[in-house]
């Protein structure tokens, strides 16, 4: 058995080291996963660049989804069984051949269907999912911007919010992800790096997903109409505030906001982090990756995965995604 450690913080090829690891016997309410492949997020890279307050002290073990084989199971689990094959949400933990974690964060899958796709249910579409149906009620034909579309969340708004029948703005930073965001169904594709959306949207927004936080949180916020909504669940953009200085400039560039104005205009602010869903509220978790496993195998969403490497290629991987050269989800393959 093993594990990619994350012993450093900064580059890939210092921050990771592979190790052996030995595993406890799962509690009551765990399982015992044997992994065939793990996924990787833009937190992930976050938590790398020591940037993410979330992460264990170092060294630790990150990482959030598995998918493969459960080989035991305590007592009390219910939900799933021994010799299933599951997607897991692991709350860290997730970059080893062998994860022992919360049996609510596990969800039965096909045997035939995708490793990659699976990989994408567990944290992007869930997210996507909560974001959608919990944190707020995205309503049949509402205008909604989703910003860094092209990505595995970004992907996964994009499939939900159509489900809905949603006029959909979507930004993204190359000509080849606005094309990938045509076809997927985006009505309005911007290319953040050449234009702002914030002129390029000529009309009141109904429901605006952030991934991006600084300046674009606040310039979506005066996109929004009256009884419209924001969804913040990342801030993206401060991995440009590469010192104290600029860290300090990247938060006040958010803005300042009084609860008086939200009341006024009937506006909503959402904040949106399923690692403390997870922890605190399991059964919600749980729901969420009942519901976008459930959708999948309906074929009403279809997640997008950009590659599968190799774990010897996982440093590739880590440095392709915080470039942001990737499309959709991409995972490891042990």
């Amino acid at each position: 058995m093993e594990a990619i450690y994350l012993e450093k913080n900064g580059k890939p090829e210092i921050a990771f080291a592979r190790k052996k690891i030995s595993l406890k016997e799962p509690d009551n309410d765990e399982v015992t996963i044997e992994v065939e492949a793990f996924g990787l997020n833009f937190a992930d890279v976050v938590a790398r660049l020591g940037m993410y307050k979330e992460c264990p002290p170092l060294p630790t073990i990150i990482g959030y989804e598995v998918v493969e084989r459960i080989i035991n199971a305590g007592k009390d689990v219910s939900n799933v069984s021994i010799r299933d094959r599951v997607v897991g949400f692991t709350l860290f933990g997730g970059y080893a051949s062998h994860v022992v974690t919360k049996a609510s964060g596990v969800v039965k899958i096909e045997e035939d269907y995708s490793t990659g796709k699976a990989l994408a249910l567990a944290v992007q579409y869930s997210t996507a999912f909560y974001a959608i149906h919990i944190a707020t009620n995205v309503l049949e034909n509402e205008k909604v911007l989703i910003q860094a579309a092209a990505g595995g969340v970004g992907t996964a708004l994009v499939q939900l919010c159509k489900l809905k029948g949603c006029k959909i703005y979507g930004t993204a930073g190359s000509s080849e992800k606005l094309d990938y965001l045509s076809k997927l169904g985006v009505n309005y594709p911007i290319n953040y790096r050449k234009n702002d959306f914030s002129k390029e949207i000529n009309e009141k927004i109904d429901v605006i997903f952030d991934s991006i936080g600084g300046k674009a949180f606040k310039k979506g916020l005066k996109l929004l109409d009256y009884g419209g909504r924001m969804v913040a669940f990342g801030a993206a953009s401060q991995l440009e505030a590469g010192n104290i200085f600029s860290k300090i400039k990247f938060g006040l560039s958010f803005g300042f906001y009084h609860p008086a104005q939200f009341i006024m205009n009937s506006n909503t602010l959402a904040g949106v982090n399923m690692l403390k869903i997870g922890k605190f509220h399991p059964e919600i978790l749980q729901y969420c990756m009942q519901s976008v496993v459930k959708l999948a195998n309906e074929g009403k969403i279809d997640p997008y995965v950009g590659g599968m490497y190799p774990i010897e290629k996982l440093n590739e991987a880590h440095l392709a995604l915080e470039n942001r050269e990737t499309i959709g989800k991409i995972g490891i393959v042990w």
